[in-house]
């Protein structure tokens, strides 16, 4: 059986669980924010105990420099500063990893996202697959044969969809190898990146369904109107719309030559028993950290406590019908990931 590796993209999810979990105010116990690297480290942990892998890569964004910014200035350039919280728990949050075992890739100019599209790829000649977790779309481009998307939804892990070729295909109507063009042409408004204008995510898997590709579309509008409509061909024809698809196109491709160590022992699991002692004492988090020795370190003989529960907290009294019982969990299994 060939090696799974979980290739999880650090911004994404330390970005999620910021926004999400800052109601909480988590903090260290000397006062500062921490509550996305809790939220990373749940996630994490969530994350192995579902897919099992063998190794776990994490990716992170150049927080000094980007490539593409430099290239395309307009790229990404509606978003503000990020807040000083934010950036220091994503510097933390690779701290921890590291201290984990995890191994962490920052590579210089890129993106989180060339780091997942490396390990995807060269994952199958170090004998692996791999599973991608992220909550960025951007990743639907690399599912294949080899690779898997376990694409974090409101629920956290355990409620987020394994996506394979054929789930994409209900999904959206497209294919994997179809996903860049049918983004280029949508568009992606979080990244400042127009789509071409009157082509929605609808009529762009109907355009990829007929032609197969968006530049076979381009190059035969008159085919284009008697198959999808001359509305359709009008609009890829208006002036403009074929660079913005190739600008898209440029800036969406993912870099698959970062550097990435799929044969050695960072990230290997299981990790050492002290190291995971050691990154989930230091936040305080005992209830995390029992199941993290257990799914990280492989330590079955440590006791899972109870969740906390608020000493003075009581349920609320049941009024009107009663609701039935919730039906039991379905078992599933994982090795249907592959």
């Amino acid at each position: 059986m060939s090696r799974v590796v979980l290739a999880v993209d650090g911004n994404a999810i330390v970005h999620r669980a910021f926004h999400a979990q800052a109601v909480t105010g988590f903090r260290s116990p000397d006062g500062r924010p921490r509550w996305a690297v809790r939220g990373l480290l749940t996630q994490l942990v969530a994350a192995v105990e579902r897919v099992c892998p063998d190794l776990v890569v994490v990716g992170f964004d150049d927080p000094e420099s980007s490539i593409r910014r430099t290239r395309w200035p307009d790229y990404k350039a509606h978003r503000g500063a990020k807040l000083d919280t934010l950036v220091d728990q994503l510097a933390v949050a690779a701290d921890v990893l590291r201290e984990l075992g995890v191994a962490v890739v920052v590579p210089a100019g890129l993106e989180a996202d060339d780091v997942l599209a490396s390990v995807a790829r060269q994952a199958p000649a170090a004998g692996a697959t791999t599973v991608v977790v992220t909550s960025d779309r951007d990743a639907f481009g690399l599912i294949d044969a080899h690779t898997r998307v376990l694409r974090i939804i409101n629920g956290g892990v355990e409620a987020s969809p394994v996506l394979t070729a054929e789930r994409l295909v209900t999904l959206l109507g497209v294919r994997p190898e179809q996903y860049r063009d049918f983004a280029a042409l949508r568009g992606d408004p979080s990244d400042n990146l127009p789509g071409v204008r009157g082509i929605g995510p609808k009529t762009a898997a109907r355009l990829l369904t007929a032609f197969g590709d968006a530049r076979s579309a381009f190059d035969d509008l008159a085919a284009v109107a008697e198959a999808v409509g001359p509305g359709v061909a009008a609009r890829l024809g208006a002036p403009g719309a074929r660079a913005t698809w190739e600008l898209n196109c440029q800036v969406m491709t993912m870099r698959e030559d970062v550097v990435v160590d799929l044969t050695g022992t960072a990230g290997a699991l299981p990790f050492v028993p002290a190291a995971v002692r050691s990154a989930f004492g230091s936040l305080e988090l005992p209830w995390t950290a029992a199941t993290a020795l257990r799914v990280l370190a492989g330590d079955l003989s440590v006791p899972v406590p109870p969740a906390p529960v608020e000493p003075d907290w009581n349920p609320p009294p049941r009024r009107g019908r009663y609701l039935p019982p919730l039906r039991k969990r379905p078992v599933v299994d994982q090795l249907a990931l592959f």
